[in-house]
């Protein structure tokens, strides 16, 4: 299943995005694809360096994405762990993060991704666990 272009463009209006700089580019079958054009503010303590907690949260997202893009309508998914290792500092002003769900149960979906620079260099890589949880439970 392919998230839709218009699902894509709502998803990237809402307020947390916005404020943080990420921007959803693709979700299919299972892959996701996002950007972090990180805003001043969350550079910290650094200038032009996000603090960790915006990598994290980029991957988070992306990572719903990629399994949200094999489910049925109805369902959605939330996070149950994530583990992330910062593998170097991230500087600059675009980050990539492209994540792929691995396994998927009938509750459980098992994902990772790496988070690059715009050299392409990886500086974090991850791996998730998600529980699926119908719509109407929420």
């Amino acid at each position: 299943m392919r998230i839709s272009d218009d699902s894509i463009k709502r998803q990237n209006a809402n307020p947390l995005y916005q404020t943080v700089g990420i921007r959803l580019e693709s979700a299919v079958d299972g892959s996701a694809v996002s950007v972090l054009d990180p805003r001043p503010n969350t550079c910290w303590p650094f200038e032009k360096q996000p603090h960790g907690g915006m990598l994290f949260t980029l991957m988070d997202t992306t990572m719903a994405w990629a399994i949200q893009s094999k489910l049925e309508s109805g369902f959605s998914c939330t996070t149950i762990e994530l583990g992330i290792r910062y593998i170097m500092p991230a500087r600059g002003s675009k980050f990539c993060c492209r994540a792929q769900t691995l396994h998927q149960t009938g509750r459980l979906s098992f994902v990772q991704a790496d988070i690059t620079d715009a050299g392409d260099q990886v500086i974090a890589t991850g791996q998730a666990t998600f529980r699926i949880i119908k719509m109407d439970l929420i």
